[in-house]
């Protein structure tokens, strides 16, 4: 079973940036980053493909948040800029251990998940 561990997260101002990491315990396939704010539902953030890392955003964070991965390391990343107060929310990496290499942005489509990381961004 691949295990991940996050790293990141924190509170933060409007407009700063911050890089949330999460490494593998082994190999996998398609990665992502999903976030629940209170009183909300998880939400797809974003992915990206094992093979030739492609990626895929949600609207919400489109331009502004840049999902990376070190193959090598087992490890992706989320970097965020122009952090807004409806950012705030828990955050989840999630990976598919089945070693599906597709555009991935249902949870269902995940079988590992991260124990998430607060990000806390104040206006």
């Amino acid at each position: 079973q691949v295990h991940l561990v996050q790293s990141g997260g924190g509170l933060m101002q409007a407009g700063d940036s911050l890089r949330l990491s999460c490494a593998a315990s082994g190999r996998t396939g398609s990665m992502g980053w999903f976030r629940q704010a209170p009183g909300m539902e998880r939400e797809f953030v974003a992915t990206i493909t094992w093979s030739d890392s492609t990626t895929y955003y949600s609207d919400s964070v489109k331009g502004r948040f840049t999902i990376s991965r070190s193959n090598a390391k087992n490890t992706v990343y989320l970097q965020m800029n122009s952090l807004k107060p409806e950012d705030t929310a828990v955050y989840y990496c999630a990976a598919n251990t089945l070693f599906s290499d597709g555009v991935l942005y249902a949870q269902l489509q995940y079988d590992s998940w991260g124990q998430g990381t607060q990000v806390t961004v104040s206006s």
